[in-house]
């Protein structure tokens, strides 16, 4: 536990009685509680983001681990008067998430079930719980959590409690709030309470209580006598709401002669559950959920479950702008969708232009302005069927003559959701300091109103000086749509469009009865709205409720009442500036090095579990600093000088940036491209040149080149390196640079071309390759490099085998030596050059050497021309063969056994699985994609002494268990050569190469 105490530049100085008082908190936390208490200068400034623009840094963080701890900091904060802020995966837009507080972090400790009631359909867990592993729980027994916030994969429940979260499927399911049924809460005096329905002699009861639960139950009554004609006339209408606390829902259960339809406008669009819900019972849940923390911190919600939809289907809708687009909406309603989302042209476009993601608009046809994509639920396919039809003629009848798409593969379906949810981060991936930032983005309206709403909107971001377009997409069928202008908040006039578009935005809000957030709440974005969107006196109800809950204001101040205006406390601003150092990598098209780290933009996607790969150190120790949010902010307060830059090069630095396994994961599965292991590599260039290169990245760097000097020597010298290995003196060598004693490097068994039998193939000839042998293939695994020949051969190619030609560079790169890897690089662009020349294509076994040409040497050679040539004709084996039909092997009387694939990271972050999947079956072989990660062993990685354990625990995360189900006659292919040895080492399981095993079938 660091206790460290200070302050970073460009944050409030602390007086030295200030100082002295978190340092005496956090020794006294840390002597009582059970959790961790982190008050050090770099857990602070990890803290001080979420997804938002905002940065302010905490006074300390503590992640507790019961409920004990959580009151014990409640006490300390009574006692020294110091703020409290909850918190789950800090994945929030508006900034609720910060604040200059002590954080509480629930995610990593407080996220278990407490109780799951299948029979009741209800819910009893912990806040910490992740939003997507709880439905991953909840899918065997065939329920759910209604609310599907796009961020499910890493929210919390507890999160999405505190901003009453919503998502695409609200029109069925209703927000959180709708859901919630009773919570746990410690309240700001450090009492305990339990929020469940209470009726009338109950509130009486608990009115007369001498605690802070009664003075609140006793202050409420009250209140909602005095302003209760002003809420029945002036609360804002529209029921997609987070704005403000939810006094409406307090009014029928204290007033049961009022109908709670009589809150609502009286419009047909209202979605049942809203209309039709029954508030008899005093429920004060219904404050907490949207509160944001500033009443009370939860500890406990109990929630209803809904089945799991038996069939789904989905209706593209295209429009030619997005206002028609949005008119559509209330004809869409009409049919009784489940969903209704819209996708503007901008984002397609950006989907089009990132590698992946452009394979999932095959539902778009030609070039609309906009779309709607519009699902239904069905008992059976033919009701699905049916529904989706009926849409379509109604829509022909309203005049619509725009294409449709009808989408009824349930695999298709979930890669057009995967998209729509990705949205706001593919957004937010366009380079360059001009972003979509949030703001006005969470405005809700009527969908009536919807349409007129988004042309002025629109017509007014338009009108705003420096910024270039404006984007579109969300929620259609509940009147929340995500308008987000492009704004560069790194200039004065960025903050001041900020500040303008803010204005009018609520001035249009107000015209057309909605509200400011539908779903993505108040936060530092929009709190400071509250007092001109509500009425004065509703305005003055809110400020009363917090006062009761809350008497001191230390819970989440500056939330939903009294707030500051949206421009303050920005992340960037005029003033912010960067200071780097001399790069290796050319960085231009992230306009710098700094403009790579800036990409992320806090949304957390790393922070998601059981799902993907990124961010497997995330995923195994939970620790924001692991993951590559976490290791980008770090980067970025040192850069800008939130904290001094000379922490760039220190121990603490380095490891933040220690435990990235350099995947590649978060280039492609993070939405805005972050690619954390290019940016380490180009950081431990620096580090080491700081510091000096470490004895371990000095053996592996120069083993291709050692290996390829002893080769040299004839066979003898392969034994006697085995042999030294092996010995104690080796194995204490290696020890001690290092490497884990319980890892053995694998034994040296070169590749010799010479020994290899000449093969005869049937088939017609189909030109020249070139195999690129591998420093792996040539002297650890050259039974992949000769089935690899004979495989070639016998489909019918003519291979010129390169099993002499310079390393890659692969090792150099990993171990933070990129100036010694540019040279390897050039060196092998100039030997491939001939070759490429000739129209031969390079033909790599090993993913993640064949896939360094392709990634890293088009910015890394310094002939960038020559590098993009090679590029442009290197392929994996996968990809070579897929080119191709091979029926022949297909149809073969003998039936393959089944094949288990496990995806080496690179590729599955480069390229995907697809084409090794295509090429299996192709070959007759039945395919099952383990839904793994990655494998924990990473190159290097897993040999280093420091990440052995957590190198298993990431195997064990999805992976090793995995394998250890396949049946006895299964066969587990992985192409990583990384892979097979970690695999090997942790399971009973020999791995094959695609080489190999599509050798053995031909």
């Amino acid at each position: 536990m660091n206790l460290d105490i200070q302050n970073a530049p460009g944050q409030p100085v602390a007086d030295a009685d200030q100082a002295a008082k978190l340092a005496d908190v956090a020794a006294s936390l840390g002597n009582r509680i059970e959790g961790d208490v982190r008050f050090d200068t770099y857990t602070r400034m990890l803290y001080s983001t979420d997804a938002s623009i905002y940065q302010i840094e905490p006074l300390g963080v503590v992640l507790p681990r019961t409920e004990g701890d959580v009151q014990c900091v409640l006490e300390h904060a009574q006692q020294y008067g110091l703020p409290v802020l909850p918190r789950g995966g800090g994945s929030s837009l508006a900034g609720q998430a910060v604040g200059a507080a002590i954080v509480l972090d629930f995610s990593r400790y407080m996220n278990q079930v407490i109780d799951l009631n299948v029979e009741d359909q209800s819910l009893l867990v912990q806040p910490g719980m992740n939003l997507f592993s709880m439905n991953q729980k909840l899918k065997k027994h065939g329920l759910m959590i209604g609310p599907d916030p796009a961020s499910a994969n890493r929210a919390t429940i507890g999160g999405c409690v505190g901003n009453n979260s919503a998502g695409s499927h609200s029109i069925l399911y209703g927000m959180m709030m709708d859901n919630v049924q009773e919570t746990e809460v410690w309240l700001a005096d450090a009492s305990k309470a339990y929020f469940r329905d209470l009726d009338p002699s109950a509130v009486r009861a608990h009115s007369a209580a001498d605690t802070l639960e009664g003075t609140i139950t006793r202050g409420l009554v009250s209140l909602v006598h005095t302003y209760l004609e002003e809420i029945l006339h002036f609360w804002p209408r529209h029921w997609r709401r987070t704005s403000g606390y939810a006094l409406d829902r307090l009014v029928p259960p204290l007033h049961p002669g009022i109908d709670p339809a009589q809150l609502y406008l009286d419009s047909p669009l209202v979605p049942d559950v809203v209309r039709h819900r029954q508030d008899k019972a005093l429920n004060l849940s219904r404050l907490m959920v949207g509160s944001e923390g500033t009443l009370g911190v939860v500890t406990a919600v109990r929630m209803g479950l809904v089945p799991t939809p038996a069939h789904t289907g989905l209706v593209v809708l295209h429009f030619d702008s997005v206002i028609d687009a949005c008119a559509a909406v209330v004809d869409v309603l009409d049919v009784e969708p489940s969903a209704s989302e819209l996708l503007d042209k901008q984002l397609m476009d950006l989907a089009r232009s990132q590698p992946g993601w452009d394979q999932k608009l095959f539902f778009v046809e030609g070039d609309p302005a906009a779309v709607l994509l519009t699902e239904f639920y069905g008992a059976d396919e033919r009701e699905v069927k049916l529904k989706s039809d009926r849409l379509i003629a109604h829509m022909r009848k309203r005049n619509w003559h725009g294409p449709s798409v009808v989408i009824e593969d349930p695999a298709q379906q979930a890669e057009v959701w995967e998209l729509r949810k990705s949205s706001l981060n593919l957004l937010m991936g366009q380079r360059g300091q001009h972003k979509p930032f949030p703001g006005i983005e969470d405005v809700s309206v009527p969908t009536e109103h919807l349409a007129s709403y988004m042309e002025e909107i629109l017509a007014y971001c338009r009108s705003l000086p420096d910024v270039p377009s404006t984007a579109v997409y969300a929620h259609a069928s509940a009147g929340c749509l995500h308008v987000r202008p492009l704004i560069n908040l790194h200039t004065a006039r960025g903050a001041e469009n900020l500040r303008l578009a803010g204005t009018h935005s609520l001035e249009l809000t107000r015209k057309y009865h909605g509200v400011m957030s539908g779903e993505h709440g108040d936060g530092l974005a929009r709190s400071y709205y509250n007092q001109s969107l509500f009425t004065p006196a509703l305005y003055r109800a809110q400020q009363e409720i917090k006062a009761l809950f809350d008497p001191k204001g230390l819970l989440n101040p500056g939330k939903v009442v009294d707030a500051q205006t949206p421009t303050e406390n920005l992340r960037f601003g005029a003033d912010y500036r960067t200071q780097g150092w001399n790069t290796v990598f050319d960085w231009r098209a992230d306009h710098g090095f700094a403009g790579a780290v800036e990409m992320c933009n806090g949304a957390g996607v790393c922070r998601k579990i059981e799902t993907g790969t990124m961010c497997p150190s995330f995923m195994a120790t939970r620790e924001e600093k692991d993951s590559t949010r976490g290791r980008a902010n770090a980067l970025r307060n040192a850069m800008s000088g939130r904290i001094p830059h000379a922490e760039l090069w220190t121990r603490d630095m380095y490891e933040v940036l220690d435990l990235c396994l350099g995947c590649k994961a978060c280039k492609s599965e993070c939405p805005s491209s972050v690619d954390m292991a290019r940016i380490k590599v180009e950081y431990l260039q620096g580090y080491y040149d700081q510091n000096g290169l470490p004895l371990f990245n000095r053996l592996m760097g120069a083993m291709p080149q050692m290996l390829r000097v002893g080769s040299h020597f004839g066979s003898a010298w392969s034994r006697l390196a085995n042999l030294a290995l092996r010995s104690g003196i080796g194995r204490a060598v290696m020890q001690k640079a290092g490497v884990h004693p319980l890892r053995h490097l694998p034994p040296v068994r070169p590749f010799r071309s010479s020994r290899l039998f000449p093969i005869a193939s049937t088939l017609p000839s189909r030109g020249k390759v070139c195999l690129l042998v591998d420093t792996w293939a040539r002297f650890f695994d050259s039974t992949v490099a000769v089935a690899a020949v004979e495989l070639l051969t016998r489909l019918g190619f003519q291979v010129e085998i390169a099993d002499r030609l310079p390393c890659c560079g692969r090792p150099l790169i990993s171990g933070g030596q990129v100036r010694k890897a540019q040279q390897q690089a050039d060196r092998l662009c100039h030997a491939l050059h001939d070759t490429v020349a000739r129209g031969i294509p390079v033909i790599g076994l090993e993913p993640s050497c064949l896939l360094t040409l392709r990634d890293e040497y088009r910015d890394l050679a310094t002939d960038r021309e020559l590098a993009r040539t090679i590029a442009d004709n290197a392929y994996t084996l996968e990809e070579f063969l897929d080119q191709f039909d091979w029926e022949e092997f297909g149809d073969s009387a003998a039936t393959p056994g089944p094949v288990w694939l496990h995806g080496h990271c690179h590729q599955k972050a480069l390229v995907g699985n697809d084409a090794t999947t295509s090429v299996l079956r192709k070959f007759g072989f039945a395919v099952n994609v383990i839904p793994s990660g990655c494998c924990g062993m990473a190159g290097e990685f897993g040999y280093v002494e420091s990440h052995y354990e957590i190198s298993q625990t990431i195997g064990e995360e999805r992976l090793f268990p995995a394998v250890r189900a396949m049946p006895d006659n299964g066969i587990l292919v992985a192409s990583g050569f990384s892979c097979r040895e970690q695999i090997g080492h942790f399971t009973d399981r020999a791995p094959l190469h695609l080489a190999e095993v599509l050798n053995q079938r031909v």
